[in-house]
């Protein structure tokens, strides 16, 4: 039979001395079992923090190679001769087959991990997270060179000449040409519609020649010819210089100097003056809409030779529709010339940008009405012309109340067939050429 502690003590020693041991070897019987269950206890919280800090550190690493992966761009691969093609595939595959991702090593969990533990760790994911990034298709690794064949040619060419904006400067000069005074001359008015859309093609070119780095950040404007690639710039240079050329020749020779000296005009304008302040300052819209303004002005000045105030009169009319039409399309598009790096109206001043339409659009209920007063129309026009403009300022009014995408899509869709229609009306309502002028003399 096994002898106690306490027996054990008394029979080695005695009297006080075997007291305290026997005293002390009782305590230590007692507190024994409470530290082993505390350390134990102390052991699985430490074990449990172990486990929840490999649980967050793997999420932070998966997440991480989320957004590599969401980041990462291709570079396009260099062209590298045919006869050397299948060697460099079978050398990809061996070496692709060669990197395995390494197995996270295992670490015992009664202790916390050190920080080289961790960078192995953290390693052994991001070469897991690069391997399936390798892991792409054959088609999305071959780079494909967009070829341009003869029958895309004038397509092409008329989006860098921006043909819908083309044509919209070809009818406002047609416009003023047909609501200049004296006889309607077809021939000369042929040459004037050839003449201003070739010199509207050459600024649309030139224009996007120069912005081809600031295109490629907009969603707007990301596909045009020269953003994809479709069209080398000597080819845009070239195509706008055969375009200038001849239109001016047109317009100053065919027309009259006057006229071409308007072309020539806004030519620079655009390109050498509204292009570059768009990304310097708000001014640029200005500028633009005096670019828009001339077009109407080539139109009398063909018909006449003069610069009378009928052809003022017109281009005040295209000025200030201009600010409703560009103020609120501009409106929805802060993100685009933001990211593009334009200085925008509606990116920089939205406040200007809203009032500017507002001011605008009621600007066109005066020129209206100073029309007959001019002697361009009769004094039917103020009066048939109040509805449309009378609606184009309400819309004007709800875009600078409102400031938001719904009322400046309208403002916009309004501004699309306002100006058509508001030209129409100055046609049916032109002065006939005998009827008298507001001084009471015979207009010739």
């Amino acid at each position: 039979m096994a002898a106690s502690p306490h027996t054990l003590s008394s029979r080695l020693l005695t009297g006080w001395v075997g007291g305290c041991v026997w005293y002390l070897e009782g305590r230590a019987m007692q507190e024994s079992p409470r530290e082993f269950m505390h350390l134990f206890r102390s052991v699985r919280k430490q074990w449990m923090t172990f486990q929840h800090f490999t649980f967050l550190r793997r999420m932070y690493v998966t997440q991480l190679n989320r957004s590599l992966n969401q980041q990462v761009k291709r570079k396009p691969e260099p062209t590298a001769s045919p006869f050397l093609e299948r060697s460099s595939l079978a050398q990809a595959k061996a070496e692709t087959c060669a990197m395995r991702p390494l197995p996270p090593p295992h670490l015992p969990l009664s202790r916390k991990p050190n920080d080289k533990e961790l960078l192995e760790l953290e390693s052994a994911s991001v070469i897991e997270g690069s391997l399936d990034v390798g892991r792409e298709t054959k088609d999305e690794k071959q780079w494909k060179e967009m070829k341009l064949h003869l029958d895309d040619l004038p397509g092409v060419l008329a989006r860098l000449s921006k043909i819908k904006l083309t044509a919209l400067v070809v009818s406002t000069t047609s416009a003023g040409f047909a609501l200049a005074p004296g006889p309607f001359d077809l021939p000369c008015f042929l040459l004037t519609f050839v003449g201003t859309g070739l010199a509207s093609c050459a600024a649309n070119s030139i224009n996007q020649f120069f912005e081809v780095p600031f295109d490629s950040n907009m969603n707007r404007t990301k596909n045009r010819p020269l953003v994809r690639g479709q069209i080398s710039p000597l080819l845009a240079v070239s195509f706008a210089t055969c375009c200038a050329v001849p239109g001016v020749a047109l317009l100053t020779w065919g027309v009259n100097p006057l006229t071409g000296a308007l072309g020539v005009f806004n030519i620079f304008l655009y390109t050498c003056c509204y292009t570059p302040l768009k990304k310097i300052s708000i001014a640029n819209t200005w500028v633009g809409a005096v670019v828009g303004a001339i077009p109407p002005v080539m139109g009398w000045t063909a018909a006449t030779g003069s610069l009378d105030a009928g052809a003022f009169l017109l281009g005040g009319i295209l000025y200030s529709w201009q600010f409703p039409h560009f103020n609120a399309l501009s409106w929805g598009l802060r993100e685009d010339y933001s990211r593009g790096g334009y200085c925008m109206m509606s990116v920089t001043h939205p406040a200007l940008c809203r009032r500017v339409a507002l001011r605008h659009c009621l600007a066109l209920i005066g020129l209206s009405a100073a029309a007959p007063v001019l002697d361009v129309t009769t004094w039917t026009f103020p009066a048939i012309s109040l509805p449309i403009n009378l609606y184009i300022s309400y819309l004007g009014f709800r875009f600078y109340v409102d400031a938001d995408r719904k009322s400046s899509r309208k403002l916009f869709f309004c501004s699309l067939w306002h100006l058509p229609l508001f030209l129409l009306l100055m046609l049916t309502c032109k002065r006939p050429p005998g009827a008298t002028c507001a001084g009471g003399e015979p207009r010739g």
